[in-house]
């Protein structure tokens, strides 16, 4: 992540506090903490956070009434309400006015981290990796989609890119079909087996010749193939259309 998220937890148990804490700050998060709902109120009021975990059950004022009160100051914040009571009518009543969603204690930590992740990276846009052996072509594609607000990785062969899908999950990947050594057909296939969710624009300059690679490529859902010379509006009209359907088909609980 290029800015460490801004979280903030909302509970009286200052033992999960200091747990979420401990386990967003070592995943890269900037952490604040409240012990009630006014305390959140003021911490809300003095910065923005990235996201808001706030147990439904506070002192003084219900998590939903101060949720209420976060959306009014900042309506964009995305906020989990949290809870180890049944109390479905509390949770509905929050997500029916606009809470991102209900996490139940005891709390799955790696899913807390997920949600982080996932909001955040809603945020900064996708993740896009490009592979061309053309290194104009690269460049081109880079700056397009940067320009977007995209954060964007280059790859000039297959295994460079697999290299650096290993390390790095990406949302999207542009790949050119006709590469050394490994093709993007191969290259697409592996990333995908370390990523199921990722999903291919696949490009190509050889249209006939590889016409048998691209019908591969599409039988295994990549998303479409774009010929060379790359119409760059179209480029970007299929990568906001895979962003949407990538946040569209997000878990939330």
């Amino acid at each position: 992540m290029q800015n460490k998220p801004r979280v903030l937890i909302v509970d009286d148990n200052a033992s999960l506090c200091r747990t979420m804490s401990l386990v967003l700050a070592r995943r890269g998060c900037s952490v604040s903490t409240a012990a009630d709902g006014l305390e959140a109120i003021e911490e809300v009021r003095k910065a923005a956070f990235d996201m808001v975990f706030m147990d439904i059950r506070l002192p003084s004022l219900s998590g939903v009434d101060t949720y209420r009160r976060v959306k009014n100051l900042r309506p964009d914040t995305p906020v989990v309400m949290m809870t180890a009571y049944a109390v479905e009518d509390l949770v509905q009543q929050a997500l029916h006015e606009g809470a991102y969603g209900v996490l139940y204690k005891p709390l799955d930590l790696d899913r807390v981290v997920a949600l982080v992740n996932e909001v955040h990276q809603q945020k900064e846009g996708p993740l896009v990796l490009v592979v061309d052996d053309d290194p104009s072509t690269c460049t081109t594609l880079e700056k397009i989609l940067a320009r977007r607000g995209h954060r964007v990785g280059t790859a000039s062969n297959g295994e460079r890119a697999v290299a650096m899908a290993r390390a790095t999950q990406y949302d999207i990947v542009i790949v050119d079909i006709k590469l050394p050594t490994i093709n993007g057909l191969e290259t697409y296939l592996a990333i995908k087996e370390m990523h199921p969710s990722v999903m291919a624009i696949m490009i190509t300059g050889f249209g006939q010749e590889m016409a048998d690679v691209v019908a591969d490529a599409l039988a295994n859902q990549a998303y479409a193939c774009l010929h060379k010379p790359l119409e760059m509006e179209r480029v970007l009209e299929l990568v906001d259309e895979l962003w949407q359907r990538k946040q569209g088909t997000g878990a939330i609980i």
